[in-house]
């Protein structure tokens, strides 16, 4: 250890030390190797010179220093290793975003000369950290004493290494939350100040990947060497920057595609009990996306492992992955953990949003997140409010939930699409966070444990279902066809439970029911099965001008099938056309004309096999 770097390290700690502070002083010393006996008084000494008054100094060792020394007390450290200033010079390079991809028009040559620049004019700096003491730790909070300039959303280390961010700020205490179980954190350990807010990695290299919350990989396909970070937290697009929702986000589900369309940039909520398809539903979205050039972000929070695993797999099965990023904070895992996976997800969505791209994120379930919320609120002492959730519930979705939005084109055009999913206990919408998200939220797709008990699947309440964006999200021959859908399929529902007690019907009455019948029959779509909008039209054309009218309901779908094969086989082109242009004027004479062949060719089958 050298005199003069000893000197310059113990003048630094003077300048930022009180008088107060330097009555009762006991200090730490961190160096990257051990010190002689003769150098550790030598610095004793030093100190005592400096600061009037020979100081108590324990002495320790640390590899991450590399060379030079960090002098701590209860609240204060001055680092001059090193080793920090490598990492900080390393997040200055990231800082200038010196990455060959976003920027085409740099050659090597050019990137290596910028990188040389910097690292030339740095300058390196003793830093001074806030330190503070944990005096109280459980379940995933901590209260520390100290951190006196600590901000909310603020990164802090603590002793053992583990991390954990600024959530609460109090006269003389402040609360933060632990990434992990914590199982090594002791009251009295030592909380470091980081100085920036917590961010994930972003980018291309997360397409395919399963990650943590905090961006962390998990599924076992080694590292992600992603080249950009983004912080999890950001404002959401102003007014300014936002153009209309008009262009179709397609689920290949015929009854939202139909009747409740979501267009690219909107907020559509998922809502019902458990158990009645909703995570189906959004798979099925997630799937359809192939070959659209839309991305895809999937957040579960709360969710076994087990039901995660099934998800990635069913994924992987149909080559979702492909275009897919996966973010997990499992009901195994600590509340702080499922509180951050949300805006973890959001952040690496918006990465793509912001560099042109159409993107799709669901959130699966917020109810949980919610939950998640509410007992670190808890543990943190905030006041509780309706069903002990903390006063700022609702800006804890607000503000992730505004973050969805279509940019103009000047901002690059991209869109970020949001389905978050609630759950309900026995259909109950009027409850606080069902409320709260509708409320934000630009639409609901309801759905009802009776109807998929009933074997209705998707079990679309259309009745309490509703997209605020409406026929704007659908393609020209979609929003032509469909539109009487809906009021038919709320009278059929209404005369059903009418006809139910056994009532006298008369035919007018008979007939409706008869067609409502048919199209909850058409409307009915398996699991993994999202259909392109083209064959959505022709099948709704076809619903819409009497083709299934003569059939029995079973046989409908059997010749669904068969009349979607035989316009593949025969008529490619009326489908190209539909998918082209999004119209059917100019071919309804054809298709029909398509329709009523294959209809000739299937009801011969059926005759044949009676």
């Amino acid at each position: 250890m050298k005199t003069d770097k000893q000197n310059e390290n113990v003048q630094a700690y003077k300048e930022v030390l009180s008088p107060e502070r330097r009555r009762s002083l006991a200090l730490t010393a961190v160096t990257a190797v051990a010190l002689e006996e003769d150098e550790e008084e030598m610095l004793r000494n030093q100190l005592g010179k400096v600061l009037g008054k020979r100081p108590r100094v324990t002495f320790e060792t640390s590899s991450r220093l590399i060379a030079g020394m960090i002098l701590r007390t209860r609240d204060r450290a001055l680092d001059g290793s090193v080793g920090r200033q490598l990492r900080r010079l390393r997040r200055i390079l990231l800082e200038h975003d010196l990455q060959l991809e976003t920027r085409p028009e740099i050659t090597a040559e050019g990137l290596l000369a910028e990188m040389r620049k910097i690292i030339e004019e740095y300058q390196p700096q003793m830093l001074i950290d806030d330190v503070g003491t944990v005096e109280e730790f459980g379940d995933g909070v901590a209260r520390i004493s100290g951190l006196h300039e600590a901000r909310v959303g603020e990164l802090v280390k603590f002793q053992n290494g583990s991390f954990g961010m600024v959530l609460n700020l109090e006269d003389n205490y402040v609360g933060a939350i632990v990434f992990g179980e914590g199982l090594d954190i002791h009251s009295g350990d030592a909380v470091r100040l980081l100085g920036h807010i917590i961010d994930v990695p972003v980018g291309d290299e997360m397409l395919g990947r399963v990650v943590n919350a905090v961006g962390e990989p998990i599924d076992g396909m080694g590292p992600i060497h992603a080249t950009r970070r983004r912080p999890l937290e950001s404002p959401a697009p102003g007014i300014a920057q936002r153009i209309p929702v008009n262009t179709p986000l397609q689920t290949g589900i015929k009854a939202i595609d139909a009747m409740i369309p979501i267009g690219r940039g909107q907020r559509e909520l998922i809502i019902g009990d458990r158990q009645t398809g909703k995570t189906a539903l959004a798979i099925d979205t997630i799937l359809n996306q192939k070959d659209t050039g839309v991305i895809c972000v999937y957040v579960a929070i709360g969710q076994k492992n087990s039901t995660v695993a099934q998800v990635v797999e069913k994924l992987r099965e149909f080559g979702a992955m492909d275009y897919t990023v996966v973010v997990v904070a499992s009901a195994s895992e600590s509340a702080p953990m499922q509180y951050l996976a949300p805006y973890s997800g959001c952040a690496i969505a918006e990465d793509f949003m912001y560099r042109g791209k159409d993107v799709l994120i669901v959130y699966d379930d917020l109810s949980k997140h919610a939950v998640a919320y509410r007992s670190m609120s808890l543990l943190l002492r905030r006041p509780p409010g309706r069903e002990a959730y903390p006063g700022d519930i609702f800006y804890l979705h607000a503000r992730l939930l505004e973050r969805a939005a279509r940019l103009a084109p000047e901002l690059g055009g991209g869109s970020l699409t949001a389905l978050p999913i609630v759950e309900t206990l026995a259909g109950d919408l009027s409850a606080y966070i069902p409320t709260n998200i509708i409320s934000i939220t630009d639409g609901q797709i309801f759905l009802e444990a009776d109807l998929f008990h009933a074997g209705i699947r998707p079990a679309i309440n259309v009745g309490l279902s509703v997209s605020r964006v409406g026929g704007d999200a659908q393609i020209t021959a979609m929003k032509k066809l469909a539109r009487p859908l809906r009021l038919e399929l709320a009278q059929y529902r209404e005369l059903a439970s009418f006809a139910q007690f056994g009532a006298e019907l008369d035919k007018a009455t008979k007939q409706q029911l008869a067609k409502g019948e048919r199209i909850m029959a058409v409307l009915k779509q398996p699991r993994y099965a999202p259909l392109p909008v083209e064959e959505q039209v022709v099948l709704i054309y076809a619903l819409v001008n009497g083709y299934f009218h003569d059939l029995q309901v079973e046989q409908i779908p059997a010749f669904e099938e068969d009349l979607l094969t035989h316009l593949k086989q025969t008529h490619g082109n009326l489908l190209q056309t539909i998918k082209n242009t999004g119209n059917i004027e100019g071919i309804e004479t054809e298709l029909a004309q398509a329709i009523n062949e294959a209809r000739r060719l299937w009801l011969g089958q059926q005759k044949a096999v009676e």
